[in-house]
């Protein structure tokens, strides 16, 4: 009776094996076809992102956008496609691979699962920076506005009204953040000054700032020099009182993590798009304010 069991047992076990190897392998094409819908999903996401670098580069081309955000986005994206690369490797080793015990199957279900996940969060990125890209992001503030001729410090009456120029650029962040609740985010807000090609008299009060802001003790600048200094001098102003208006504003919800940062561009032209301009074109007397948020 004994050795009649064994034979018994070791057929059970033999078909319970079986029985294991058998039915996942009917699974595993239709799993492996999944994995690879993941992957043509995860293809498509890198053609969207190269889509938008190339829309980041133009924007910074025409002035739409700072070289700092620029630079920011451009690295978000490509650690986003560095991401895409590696889980569209490691999906398509996997669905080339035989699939033979328990653990090949259970590392195959976990990945499209895992797989899946991250494509939807990767999605998530993607409709984040598409809003942001498409966004006016920039701020337009002739000089002419806010500075009197040969000065680069706001008069008291102008700064006190600074917010009714600056209100509309703050909801704007307000409304954007809004949408994206689940996104730890920080702020950049970046001043770029422009000065038009008008030379500065040596001597004159303005050109004694201006040298003594640039620090030269001996040589003596020259007008491009000059105008670059005054740019940047406006764009610090632009900078600190919209630093001051942010801390005093109340009724919208502001950023904590804020990086405030200025340049000036001097003689350089604003707008690309532009090619009438004068040597002492008002129009070349500017501050763009740009702005822009991410996710930390």
């Amino acid at each position: 009776m004994h050795k009649q069991k064994i034979p018994y047992f070791l057929l059970i076990i033999s078909s319970g094996i079986l029985l294991f190897s058998c039915l996942p392998q009917k699974k595993v094409a239709s799993t492996k076809k999944d994995l690879t819908t993941v992957n043509s999903q995860l293809q498509e996401q890198n053609k969207t992102l190269k889509s938008l670098d190339e829309q980041r580069l133009a924007k910074q081309e025409q002035n739409e956008m700072d070289d700092t955000s620029s630079s920011r986005i451009k690295k978000y994206i490509n650690n986003t496609t560095i991401e895409i690369d590696t889980l569209i490797g490691n999906n398509a080793f996997l669905i080339g691979e035989s699939i033979v015990n328990k653990d090949d199957w259970g590392r195959l279900i976990s990945t499209l699962s895992n797989s899946r996940m991250s494509s939807k969060k990767i999605g998530d990125k993607i409709a984040f920076l598409t809003d942001l890209i498409n966004q006016n992001t920039v701020v337009r503030i002739d000089q002419d506005v806010l500075f009197e001729p040969g000065r680069y410090v706001v008069a008291p009456a102008m700064a006190n009204a600074i917010a009714k120029i600056f209100e509309p650029a703050a909801k704007e962040i307000d409304l954007f953040t809004k949408k994206y609740p689940d996104f730890p985010l920080s702020l950049v807000i970046t001043a770029k000054g422009y000065a038009d090609a008008t030379t500065i008299s040596e001597g004159s009060s303005l050109y004694k700032d201006l040298k003594e802001r640039l620090k030269l003790s001996v040589s003596n600048p020259d007008g491009k020099e000059l105008n670059k200094e005054l740019s940047r001098a406006r764009a610090k102003e632009v900078i600190d009182l919209f630093q001051k208006f942010a801390a005093g504003r109340t009724g919208g919800t502001y950023l904590k993590n804020v990086l405030y940062l200025y340049e000036g561009k001097g003689e350089s032209l604003p707008n690309p798009k532009l090619t009438d301009y004068k040597v002492n074109d008002p129009r070349r007397r500017v501050v763009y304010l740009f702005w822009s948020v991410f996710p930390e």
